[in-house]
């Protein structure tokens, strides 16, 4: 029988909040994409500042990092012991503080400009003509000291190439299509179709800027690249042709096939590969381009006088934010629609929760790198032999943490050692057994193991065979399978034994 009735029933569950959301995604956010969500933030909420920008003139919060101090910012590990003030630093539904969301806005402050002064930022331009308006180069246009990026240099070209328009506009769409070693990417067919000219007529405009410098320019392919650089020398022909034509003979440096395929001698061949170590691979890598960004590590590690390592987070790239409460008393004060008010609340609680969450964010980074430098102290003391196999649930574990917050923590984040500036992802490593029933290897100290031995045959005058490293694996008791050294080295680049063989015979 059906019918209709009301209950009420209690349980728990997780609700992830907005503001959770955001705080889990601060964690995984790298340092350059942190200060670029911060620059965000200010702009749009009007009660949030710097720090180290000009005073509100009243009350502000605490700063938002883990770095107010070298005392509060760093931890230090003696004979295995961790000092550490704070132990609840999970990423739960304690990181919300609030469910308000920032509204929509800017804020414009001017300050008052009475009418006798100057104001700041401007210069008195009535003096300019008789010298003495600008001080020394104030003001006046500098020259660009900038290098040229490749694709203003292959545009320049263009420009005096004598093209007529639409084949200038087809030249400018194949430079845009130009990587930074100098080689065309993409389809002449997809461009032809898109400009609505013939496949004929690009072809033509692209054969006018192989011409351009630096030669071998816009190529497909290396073997083109290198024949343009060929033709120009005046040294391309049939034999030289054919050698391009087996580039992956001459990487295995296997020289009997390639000397038959060329129909030439031994001399001959040899002069041959002289010539083509002459040429340059990529043209257009002795541009100006975009500049490598920097990698700055978030964490710092360094030995500790009285023993153990000091771990500090790195100051310069935590933000430190404060909410202006003397502001928020000035527009709070002067609400007077209900949107106002509840515009300012929002702001307030938007700030107040950024400061909070990115002060626990650093404490996170500071624990887990904390936990991470306990663990592999032989590495850092000894080398990378000594990296002890490593997992995210041994970590979250034992600071109490889950393993996805531990993971988005290692995302993204860099230490500084005494041994190097590396990935906190790199000192996770997988464990390969041990032969005779003892502690487990690391792969990365065995991948290091592996590339040390192939180091050594030039010296030692005999090259190993991947069943040979097993066998010496083996005996030195790192249980580890064939395919897994050829995994290692391939992913080192070494080459396989019978290339090693053949490289060593080249000389």
């Amino acid at each position: 029988m059906l019918g209709q009735r009301l209950e009420i029933r209690q349980g728990q569950g997780l609700v992830i909040t907005p503001q959770l959301q955001q705080a889990i995604k601060l964690l995984q956010l790298s340092n350059l994409e942190l200060d670029a969500f911060v620059e965000a933030e200010l702009e749009r909420n009007p009660l949030l500042q710097r720090e180290d920008g000009e005073p509100g003139g009243g009350e502000a919060e605490a700063p938002a990092t883990a770095a107010e101090s070298h005392d509060a910012a760093e931890m230090t590990f003696d004979e295995g012991r961790v000092h550490d003030a704070d132990r609840t630093l999970d990423a739960r539904s304690d990181d919300v503080y609030g469910d308000a969301s920032p509204g929509e806005r800017t804020s414009d402050r001017m300050e008052d400009v009475g009418a006798g002064e100057a104001q700041p930022g401007l210069n008195d331009w009535s003096r300019a003509g008789s010298g003495g308006g600008l001080p020394d180069g104030e003001g006046r246009e500098q020259p660009d000291t900038r290098d040229a990026t490749l694709w203003e240099h292959l545009q320049a070209q263009a420009s005096q190439a004598g093209f007529s328009a639409a084949d200038h506009a087809i030249a400018l769409t194949l430079i845009d299509m130009v990587d930074e070693g100098g080689y065309l990417r993409g389809e002449l067919a997809e461009v032809a179709d898109r400009l609505g000219v013939s496949m004929e007529r690009v072809e033509a405009v692209l054969a006018t800027c192989h011409g351009f410098e630096p030669t071998g320019i816009m190529a497909r392919s290396v073997p083109e690249c290198l024949k343009l650089q060929l033709v120009e020398r005046n040294r391309f022909d049939p034999a030289m042709a054919c050698l391009l034509d087996n580039l992956d003979l001459l990487a295995k440096r296997d020289l009997s096939a390639l000397k038959k395929a060329c129909g030439v001698d031994g001399e001959d061949m040899a002069e041959m590969i002289a010539e083509l170590k002459a040429l340059t691979p990529r043209p257009g890598a002795g541009f100006g381009g975009e500049p490598a960004q920097t990698v700055v590590p978030d964490v710092h590690v360094r030995a500790d006088p009285a023993g153990g390592w000091k771990v500090e987070l790195n100051a310069d790239t935590l933000p430190r934010l404060i909410m202006d409460k003397r502001y928020h008393g000035v527009v709070a004060s002067g609400a007077r629609t209900d949107v106002e008010k509840t515009f300012v609340a929002d702001c307030a609680a938007q700030a107040s929760w950024l400061v909070k969450s990115l002060d626990q964010r650093a404490k996170t980074i500071l624990k887990v790198s904390s936990e991470i430098v306990r663990q592999q102290d032989a590495f850092l003391a000894f080398g990378v032999e000594f990296l002890r196999p490593l997992n995210l649930k041994t970590v979250a574990d034992a600071i109490g943490m889950h393993e996805s917050t531990v993971s988005r923590v290692t995302s993204n984040k860099y230490v500084s050692t005494p041994r190097g500036v590396f990935e906190l992802k790199f000192f996770f490593t997988a464990a390969i057994q041990s032969s005779d029933g003892g502690a487990t290897h690391s792969a990365e100290a065995v991948r290091h193991r592996i590339k040390s031995m192939i180091e050594a045959e030039g010296r030692d005058g005999d090259v190993l065979s991947d069943d040979r490293i097993v066998e010496i694996l083996n005996e030195t008791g790192i249980d580890i399978a064939r395919r897994t050294v050829a995994k290692y080295r391939e992913a080192l680049r070494i080459p396989s034994s019978v290339e090693r063989k053949r490289m060593l015979r080249a000389g």
